[in-house]
């Protein structure tokens, strides 16, 4: 299925000035977004969001999550990479172009507040900022007006739903069961967490809650590698189990991966 595409504006004789002004005029919500992700320049592709995820994650230091999160080390305060010094102003990027200009929290960083208040480390699960990654790089990625950025995964998971079911949403994402899609570069993996940790497909939409979504940068007999941003307060990549037809559970639903509930996945809508 194709995306939406970015309405146009035709004017007579004008043709390509209208398309300009269909695609290019900013509004107040995406007119701090670069000229390059708002038009776009390029079209929104596959390609173009894995790079632009795996650049992330070289920047902080190539991290590689597969523990289980149980089994891993408290870290020093100090040592968290969203903190130290030209990584702690990247998370601020994240929200800055992650989310619509409407949003305070666009303001945060990754130790600040929209005040600009440096807040506790201890503190920095009430300024997560894994939804404003995926925000920052379907953005950057060329998404446009198709893609509900947020700084809840939830948001963009029910939105994906809702096409899935039907509604004209505009968005250039569709909700695929996990036990049934083999997610593909691009694409988005997702589970509930904390008290929606037991989340399942048929449940959604489900409104706000806890959860998380990573890119997949990768697709191998029996694994594909995700990125995704505020893991052990980094990004980092996670190696994640599939079955040999390539899908994140078994079917009705049986865990293949013993330390995530993935279940859903996000098909991307690109245009290449």
């Amino acid at each position: 299925m194709p995306r939406p595409r970015c309405p146009t504006r035709f004017i007579p004789l004008l043709p390509f000035v209208g398309l300009l002004i269909g695609c290019a005029t900013p509004n107040a919500r995406d007119g701090h977004v670069p000229d390059f992700a708002r038009r776009p320049y390029e079209p929104f592709s596959r390609t173009g969001a894995v790079a632009i995820a795996l650049r992330e994650w070289r920047l902080f230091g190539s991290q590689v999550a597969d523990e289980d999160p149980a089994d891993r080390p408290s870290i020093d305060p100090a040592a968290k990479a969203e903190r130290l010094p030209g990584l702690w102003q990247r998370v601020g990027e994240y929200w800055w172009l992650g989310l619509d200009a409407d949003d305070p929290a666009r303001r945060w960083t990754g130790k600040h507040d929209a005040a600009g208040r440096m807040f506790p480390a201890e503190d920095d699960g009430s300024f997560a900022w894994s939804a404003a990654f995926i925000s920052y790089v379907m953005r950057i990625a060329g998404a446009g007006r198709h893609f509900p950025y947020s700084a809840s995964h939830s948001v963009y998971i029910d939105a994906a739903r809702a096409t899935s079911l039907g509604k004209p949403t505009g968005i250039a994402l569709w909700a695929e069961p996990a036990d049934r899609y083999a997610p593909q570069a691009g694409d988005l993996v997702c589970f509930g967490r904390d008290g929606a940790q037991g989340l399942r497909f048929e449940d959604l939409p489900a409104g706000r809650f806890a959860s998380h979504c990573a890119i997949v940068v990768a697709v191998a007999p029996g694994e594909i590698s995700v990125v995704g941003g505020n893991v052990e307060d980094t990004v980092a990549l996670t190696h994640v189990p599939v079955t040999a037809g390539g899908v994140l559970t078994a079917p009705g639903g049986g865990a293949i991966d013993p330390r995530y509930p993935w279940s859903v996945v996000l098909r991307v809508l690109y245009d290449e």
